[in-house]
């Protein structure tokens, strides 16, 4: 076993992104452990990620989805900076993977939004642990994980 790797994600999320992202660390962190574990919500992410770091986890993937009113926002905002201080805490890799509900108003598209961007911050996070100068070589190209990459300002 090389490794372990955390995965959280939420019962409130209307799409199953941990099964994507599941899916993409097995095939990019052949050898290492993937452990999930589904919280409520989303100010449920910090505590369960730190739980997994203390466990052994190398690195955590958050996958939290954020209602349409202001309370949801804030609550997400209460979330992200605790998984910023998770981080900071521990000195290892948190990377926070959030759908927020406006977004789109199309079920489908917003499912795609949220596929696309779990699989993208799954290959980032494999990138993290593994290559991590391999992530340098896109650094201003304007990449987005959730939708079409914006691009660089100048070509």
């Amino acid at each position: 076993m090389k490794g372990c790797v955390g995965v959280v994600d939420t019962t409130f999320a209307r799409v199953d992104m941990a099964r994507h992202a599941i899916r993409v660390l097995g095939e990019e962190l052949p050898g290492y452990r993937v452990v999930r574990v589904t919280v409520p919500g989303i100010k449920d992410l910090p505590g369960a990620a730190k739980r997994l770091l203390d466990y052994g986890c190398d690195a955590v993937l958050t996958l939290g989805w954020v209602g349409a009113k202001e309370v949801d926002k804030l609550s997400y905002l209460a979330s992200s900076v605790g998984l910023i201080m998770v981080s900071i805490l521990t000195g290892k890799i948190v990377v926070d993977v959030t759908v927020h509900e406006d977004e789109a108003s199309d079920p489908r598209e917003l499912e795609a939004i949220a596929v696309d961007r779990a699989v993208k911050h799954a290959r980032n996070l494999a990138l993290m642990l593994r290559s991590p100068e391999k992530l340098s070589r896109w650094a201003g190209q304007g990449k987005r994980q959730g939708g079409p990459d914006a691009g660089p300002l100048r070509p």
